[in-house]
């Protein structure tokens, strides 16, 4: 079975929350899974940008990114958060690779929007980088930045990158490891399974907005690309991912509609 895990930077602030999860995605390899994670680092960015006196901006959920920040966009998302997890999924015993978007034109983007700056929107993802390292046993990790045909970098929403790779990919499996319980209906429950079409409606009637939009909106997107499940998981909780992959009713399970 094919699995991208994206891992909110949250969950990889803390040594003992990164090196749980690593222990389990190198656990469910270990047992047969091809595997590929992509990873954020928001809370890490934006912690390196206040110690130097940089403000965060965001518009509409996404940063703004100025040339000084494309340099911390490198620093922090493709140098610490990407190498502090190798380290732990290499302790696991995984032999993991850290790479970006930019590596192998992996992942290719444009310029969202000229008021954000260097955020860019994916147009393009190529698999043949994660075929090759997955095929052999390796386990990519990707950091939320990608390039263009012209040598400019990127950053990139984290759960718009694990879109991308897993659609190119062929993934069966997207799970996001997040820092919430699951989708909530309008009674504030967590829905154990939804279709695209009550994703819809969550977005539809504002149920679901801000992050928990954005994850839904990547969600339906991930199912119109092929990927057959998504699951939006908490990563606190143990063995969060064996749980997910295993079917147990662990956050919730999004499908293009319900089995007959």
């Amino acid at each position: 079975m094919r699995v991208l895990v994206k891992l909110g930077g949250t969950l990889l602030d803390v040594p003992e929350s990164r090196d749980r999860l690593a222990a389990e995605i190198a656990r469910e390899q270990a047992r047969g899974a091809e595997m590929v994670v992509v990873h954020g680092g928001g809370k890490q960015m934006t912690r390196y940008l206040a110690e130097r006196g940089i403000e965060s901006r965001f518009v509409n959920g996404l940063r703004v990114t100025t040339p000084e920040t494309v340099d911390a966009v490198l620093k922090v998302f493709a140098g610490s958060v990407n190498h502090e997890l190798v380290v732990s999924l290499n302790r696991a015993g995984a032999q993991a690779v850290g790479l970006t978007g930019i590596d192998s034109f992996l992942v290719e983007a444009e310029q969202m929007d000229p008021a954000l700056g260097a955020v860019g929107r994916v147009t393009k993802s190529n698999p043949a980088l994660l075929e090759l390292l997955t095929a052999n046993r390796f386990l990519p990790v990707v950091a939320c930045v990608a390039g263009d045909r012209r040598g400019q970098i990127f950053n990139v929403n984290a759960d718009q990158m694990a879109v991308a790779c897993a659609a190119a990919y062929a993934a069966e499996r997207l799970v996001f490891l997040t820092d919430v319980d699951g989708v909530w209906d309008a009674n504030k429950k967590v829905r154990p399974v939804l279709t695209a079409a009550e994703c819809e409606e969550l977005i539809s009637t504002g149920v679901a907005k801000g992050g928990m939009e954005a994850k839904l909106r990547a969600a339906l997107a991930a199912l119109e690309g092929g990927v057959q499940q998504v699951r939006i998981v908490p990563g606190a909780a143990e063995n969060a991912l064996v749980r997910a992959l295993s079917g147990d009713g662990i956050g919730t399970r999004i499908v293009q509609e319900e089995a007959g």
